[in-house]
């Protein structure tokens, strides 16, 4: 098998981001309520399954090249873990911001397809308090995201470790995707991925770039920890670069 040369990696790094961004944010903006009276469309629950699809066909297509990650969070956690190299984990986040503010990009110039449509506080941006779907406080969104950063990249490097891998990884990172946004969207429209926030943040406007900082900051933090529970339960790997791993 072709060993992946870091372009390689970084190309699908950032294709898997921005079919994660289109895919998930794209069904939250054009049919998770079209009529704009709740009479039909996805909802919330709609939503969450498009953005656990988005990431299974993703990891399922582009995690053998460079682990699937498509997540400033999950790249961190493989980091501290053992499971990808230090030196690469800025490049991973440079591929990731960029395939998800093409994605956003993609999301605007279709939008705009639409008469008496605006992108301004219409692109599933992240938000606590007034840009929180219910107005969950910034503390109340910060112990969300953390929590859930915690167990969204802790299963993915359970499932994704050579020692205990099946067949059905890029599943259950998937279904736990899911299960992590039917949370996360009342609360803080749903994060978890610094990448998917700041995709959208720019371009939806009304707060939600001066609140992106959060979303940066909690799934990290959460990140992070779920480095070190890893390492405390399973133990640290040669470092390298998870890319055989589906």
């Amino acid at each position: 098998m072709t060993v992946p040369t870091m372009a390689n990696r970084l190309a699908a790094e950032l294709i898997g981001t921005f079919w994660l961004v289109l895919g998930g944010c794209g069904a939250a903006v054009f049919a998770a309520d079209p009529a704009g009276d709740f009479s039909a469309g996805i909802g919330y629950t709609g939503v969450a399954l498009a953005f656990g699809l988005a990431a299974m066909t993703a990891v399922y297509a582009f995690g053998g090249v460079s682990g699937g990650h498509f997540n400033p969070a999950v790249t961190l956690g493989a980091a501290i873990s053992g499971r990808l190299e230090g030196s690469a984990v800025v490049a991973y986040w440079l591929a990731q911001v960029i395939g998800a503010a093409l994605a956003g990009l993609t999301i605007v110039l279709i939008g705009d397809g639409r008469p008496n449509w605006t992108a301004t506080g219409n692109m599933a941006a992240n938000g606590y308090e007034a840009n929180s779907p219910f107005y969950y406080s910034l503390t109340a969104v910060l112990i969300a995201e953390t929590v859930l950063s915690v167990v969204f990249v802790l299963v993915f490097l359970r499932v994704t470790d050579q020692r205990t891998l099946t067949g059905f990884a890029a599943l259950m990172i998937g279904l736990t995707y899911t299960v992590v946004y039917l949370v996360a969207i009342p609360i803080s429209n749903g994060s978890v991925n610094p990448a998917r926030s700041t995709g959208v943040a720019f371009f939806n406007g009304a707060g939600a770039p001066g609140q992106l900082w959060a979303f940066w900051l909690a799934p990290l933090v959460g990140a992070v920890l779920a480095g070190w529970i890893y390492l405390a339960l399973f133990g640290r790997r040669d470092a390298e670069a998870d890319t055989r791993s589906r």
